[in-house]
């Protein structure tokens, strides 16, 4: 029986880590489009644009294009 408490409690912590690794975030570009991510987004230095994924897919904005990076909370 202890086992499987264990077991419970290992499985609950386990599943909050990985809750607490998402940051939600809304990204607003310039035009006033407001894109909501599960994730936070990745801004590449080398090519100058802002990375996130919406719908499943990965969405590329140019940096100049962003007007503001919000975490949600």
């Amino acid at each position: 029986m202890s086992k499987t408490i264990l077991a419970t409690l290992a499985i609950f912590a386990g599943s909050g880590v990985l809750a607490a690794c998402s940051t939600p975030s809304t990204v607003t570009t310039r035009d006033g489009r407001t894109d909501y991510t599960a994730d936070a987004p990745v801004t590449d230095t080398d090519d100058g644009f802002v990375t996130y994924e919406k719908g499943g897919r990965d969405v590329k904005v140019n940096k100049s294009e962003v007007e503001r990076i919000e975490e949600v909370e």
